[in-house]
């Protein structure tokens, strides 16, 4: 009789206690033993992570977060009737995806550079996404100057915009495909095609992964290369010359072809003109390379900013474009079915009470894969401009400007778990890390350099 009352006792007390937390503190307390196998008592067992001052998930506990949440939900001391067990491992699997970025696996990163005495071409690290450790970067491929790189969607390519003053005998730069070895990390060239002008500084794949788009400065000019199954680049695409010119005549005389993207729909492609102070808008066919004019063709930032880059929300709403010459971000609402862009605001990348001095230029802008945080780099003023995104209007507001602990960040790159920033400083050849809080966006230097020789691009790449 007294067996059966404690049965029922201990029944209505799980009953009680939906919450896997406090379900774990009552078994601690009936068994001690349980103690040492939950670990720390004041993480939270229903989630395979610990939660840090900037309110995201620390990578370090979470495999043994992990561990916990399976302890607890599926304790060998609990009888569970079969209604209850696939409520916990659902319970279970909802806990795994919510901190699925940080259970990814190692990556590999790329780092694009300007050859020359300290550097021979393309640099490779491995990022481990739990710790944020990274090895010592290794030379991959040696090529010359592979300043801007892309990889594949499949990440089993990855290509190179290399800026070389002429080749095959012309005025043009080029463009270079590589194997990639998710094992090691080596690169394998596999062909190389004219990027159809001069001065290639950026390049980008379409979503399908059949067409290799990018921008060249010099020339003015973007170009549409076909990419064959085997990752090789063919011949063909589309070739289109800019033309006309803007306000600052020292920069602007004639048009400079400085990015080129395509939006989350992968329907359009963007391109920002330094020199037209204009972001071109193409209508995208991946299955031939091809890009045609869309109507309205262009939006436009505020006269001599000279936009440099662009980065889309991930859902597609907004975009916004770094100015290398007014050193602003220029936030557009984005209408994907019409492809059309309308400028909502641009405000500085610099801090509140700096003036832009002649020194100072933009770089690289990004938006952080949760959608809620803009990222700029500031060279001359060395810094990373953080803003946080009003979900409904778009719009920025400053968060922080930290240093890059370097010189001239001409580039950095958000891994895709979202919790590391890796800034490439040009003049200074390092390379610094930052952990990003998940919850504010604001940065934290890891503590961690890299030596890599005049550094202006990052690229990830899922480790095997």
């Amino acid at each position: 009789m007294a067996a059966r009352e404690r049965t029922n006792v201990g029944q209505a007390s799980r009953r009680r206690l939906a919450c896997p937390a406090e379900r774990s503190e009552a078994l601690v307390a009936r068994k001690p033993r349980l103690s040492a196998r939950l670990g720390r008592r004041d993480a939270c067992p229903t989630l395979p992570c610990d939660i840090d001052g900037g309110g995201g998930c620390t990578p370090a506990p979470v495999r043994p977060g992990l561990r916990r949440a399976a302890r607890v939900l599926f304790h060998r001391d609990m009888k569970l009737p079969r209604r209850l067990f696939v409520a916990r491992l659902v319970l279970l699997l909802l806990a795994l995806l919510w901190c699925a970025p940080a259970l990814a696996k190692d990556f590999w990163v790329y780092f694009g550079t300007y050859t020359g005495k300290s550097s021979k071409g393309i640099y490779a690290s491995r990022l481990d996404a739990a710790t944020g450790k990274l090895t010592p970067p290794e030379l991959v491929a040696e090529i010359t100057s592979p300043s801007f790189l892309a990889v594949s969607p499949n990440e089993k390519f990855l290509y190179a915009a290399n800026e070389v003053p002429k080749f095959e005998g012309k005025d043009a730069g080029a463009v270079t495909a590589f194997a990639i070895d998710r094992a090691t990390g080596k690169l394998t060239a596999l062909n190389q095609k004219s990027s159809g002008g001069a001065g290639p500084c950026h390049l980008v794949l379409d979503a399908t992964g059949k067409s290799v788009l990018v921008a060249n400065y010099s020339g003015g000019s973007v170009q549409a290369l076909p990419v064959k199954p085997d990752g090789s680049l063919d011949n063909g695409g589309t070739f289109i010359q800019h033309q006309g010119s803007s306000v600052d005549k020292s920069r602007q005389s004639s048009p400079h072809g400085h990015s080129i993207v395509t939006d989350p729909a992968n329907r359009f492609a963007l391109a920002c003109d330094l020199g037209l102070d204009r972001v071109l808008i193409y209508k995208l066919d991946p299955a031939k390379a091809g890009l045609s004019p869309n109507d309205p063709p262009f939006g436009t930032v505020p006269p001599g900013s000279g936009p440099r880059h662009i980065a889309f929300r991930p859902d597609g709403k907004f975009a916004y474009v770094i100015n290398e010459m007014s050193c602003t971000v220029t936030t557009f609402a984005f209408d994907g079915k019409r492809g059309a862009l309308q400028a909502i605001e641009t405000i500085s990348s610099l801090p509140k009470d700096q003036t832009v001095q002649s020194s100072f230029s933009t770089a690289e802008i990004e938006v952080h894969p949760s959608g809620k945080f803009v990222y700029g780099s500031n060279r001359g003023h060395d810094t990373l401009a953080v803003f946080a995104i009003d979900s409904k209007s778009g719009k920025l507001t400053p968060v922080e400007h930290v240093s890059t602990k370097g010189k001239t960040p001409r580039s950095f790159g958000i891994d895709p778990t979202g919790r590391w920033l890796l800034a490439a400083n040009q003049s200074s050849d390092n390379v610094v890390a930052f952990a990003i809080a998940t919850k504010t966006g604001k940065l934290q230097p890891t503590g961690q350099e890299l030596q890599v020789g005049a550094p202006v691009c990052v690229k990830f790449v899922a480790a095997r």
